[in-house]
């Protein structure tokens, strides 16, 4: 087979490769495309949309293949495959990166910090840089930096025509607003262009662990002292089991436990004073805040949460952290049967609340809180951890219904039992002007397979 105009790598599925290229990071999805077109470059992509259209389709599209709704490959249809597309480039004079499709967070953190230089990224390193932004893009640098969509300067698209466009502020207006949070409804993202910030490459960064029994206190006095926080501290409290990773003394290991996450975006003597309280709190297990490279803590993580695992993810954005919220969240979190669940809550405001509402098509600027329920299971423990770890996530999510607040962040949103809340994630004027913007640049719906807006 051959596509015009496409030199990149076709896949077929008694190619040697096949189980390989529609592997996404959930292993929970198993899904096997008729074809796969692995792209090198921006006119491969459009010569693969142009040929999917010509005939008739289906379409998926894979960046980073993180999502957990694992909507980056479909049964049967044709994978327009960015995979290959990771490079990074860097202006450190004008403090710009552009990064293509494919690329992954850990790709961009290298090459700015070479030059002490970042942007918000994800906290997994082996997130795509697609979907994060696409979504909206939370980090540990929002508070101080804004969201990810927050410093998008410009977009090279893929129409569902085959064209490719150039969307900013200046051209195509309407793409660019609605790509800043809408997902990928609108066409396929071959490069972003991001403002670039001075930090690192040193930061105080790193958890505080404390025993599950203090979880009331410490998210207690966790209320207070985020909401007096600078807006340089980015903060992410994690409950479940302390996982098992070279920093931590085994003896803990797999011990239940609540951990305050913390990177400072500026300067350690001031992380040091503004940190000090936390680290104070409480007779903590293991305090491993520390001078590190912000790369390095940016993927200090990713082990636990590795490709081929099993995922099953709830979501919700919180009112605040009431007494009843945090009483709800101490019954909840330790209940899972699988040690490797968690839930983990982000800390937003600052920046990200300054920035007014209609400017991007990420809604969420006036939320405090976002949790996240993640059931996570080996593939081999299915029988055993996968209806529990459901159920867990959702029985979590049902407890939480009276202390949420509207909406919640479309990245986080799974499978089929959260199509229904895409709307919800924009709310009704957003959701309207994304489905016009949608009706415009693919009004027959060719990019679907996603949290999908439907044309207006």
């Amino acid at each position: 087979m051959e596509i015009d105009g496409f030199r990149g790598e076709l896949i077929t599925a008694d190619h040697a490769d096949y189980d390989t290229a529609r592997a996404v990071w959930n292993g929970a999805v198993d899904r096997r495309p008729g074809l796969i077109a692995r792209c090198g470059g921006s006119a491969d992509v459009a010569a693969a949309v142009r040929f999917a259209r010509d005939h008739d389709l289906e379409i998926a599209v894979r960046g980073g293949g993180h999502n957990v709704a694992g909507t980056a490959v479909c049964d049967d249809g044709f994978v327009i495959d960015l995979s290959a597309m990771r490079a990074v480039w860097v202006d450190p004079v004008h403090r710009t990166a552009r990064a293509q499709g494919g690329a992954l967070w850990g790709d961009v953190d290298h090459e700015t910090q070479a030059h002490a230089l970042a942007t918000t990224g994800g906290i997994v390193s082996h997130t795509g840089v697609a979907g994060l932004t696409l979504g909206g893009g939370i980090g540990f640098l929002m508070r101080t930096h804004g969201l990810t969509v927050d410093n998008l300067l410009a977009a090279e698209v893929v129409t569902a025509e085959g064209d490719i466009v150039r969307a900013s502020a200046d051209e195509h207006p309407d793409l660019f607003w609605a790509l800043r949070g809408g997902g990928g409804n609108f066409g396929v993202v071959s490069s972003f262009r991001f403002a670039l910030h001075p930090v690192g490459p040193t930061v105080l960064a790193g958890p505080v662990f404390w025993a599950a029994d203090d979880t009331t206190e410490v998210l207690r006095f966790y209320r207070d002292f985020a909401g007096e926080a600078p807006d340089e501290l980015g903060t992410v409290v994690r409950l479940g089991a302390v996982p098992p990773l070279p920093a931590i003394p085994e003896d803990l290991h797999w011990r239940p436990a609540i951990a305050v996450i913390c990177c400072y975006a500026g300067a350690v003597e001031d992380a040091e004073r503004t940190v000090r309280a936390l680290r104070r709190f409480g007779t903590p297990l293991v305090d491993l805040l520390a001078p590190t490279p912000y790369a390095a803590f940016q993927a200090a993580t990713d082990d636990t949460v590795l490709h081929g695992w099993h995922y099953y993810w709830k979501s919700t954005n919180l009112a605040g952290l009431s007494d009843d919220t945090i009483a709800v969240i101490a019954d909840h979190a330790y209940a899972a049967r699988s040690p490797r669940s968690y839930s983990a809550m982000f800390h937003m405001g600052g920046a990200v609340a300054r920035v007014p509402q209609d400017a991007t098509a990420y809604a969420g600027r006036d939320v405090a809180h976002n949790i996240i329920i993640d059931g996570v299971w080996l593939p081999a423990e299915s029988d055993k951890h996968a209806a529990a770890e459901t159920a867990w996530a959702r029985r979590f999510l049902q407890a939480l219904q009276p202390h949420r607040a509207t909406g919640v962040y479309v990245n986080f949103l799974d499978s089929d039992d959260d199509t229904g809340r895409v709307r919800e994630a924009y709310g009704d004027r957003t959701y309207r002007r994304l489905a016009e913007v949608k009706a415009k640049y693919d009004p027959d719906n060719a990019f679907h397979h996603n949290k999908n807006i439907r044309p207006g």
